[in-house]
């Protein structure tokens, strides 16, 4: 209990230091919070769409220019 009274009365004798380390623990918190939030909605949700898990990817390219492909001969 006595280190949490010296810690306190630390805090207390520079104002300056304190409140420069209480706002930067509030912006890496809050800054984690929102990219979590963005990363869960938008990575980590399913798609809004009937039948998610049938959805082919269209725009995958195909076999590059001048190879063969394992079907012909």
């Amino acid at each position: 209990m006595q280190n949490v009274k010296l810690a306190f009365r630390t805090l207390a004798k520079t104002p300056f230091v304190t409140m420069v380390a209480v706002l930067s623990l509030a912006l890496g918190i809050g800054a984690n919070a929102a990219i979590y939030s963005l990363f869960d909605q938008i990575l980590m949700s399913p798609l809004p769409v009937p039948r998610a898990a049938e959805l082919v990817n269209l725009g995958a390219p195909g076999p590059k220019p001048g190879g063969t492909s394992c079907n012909q001969v």
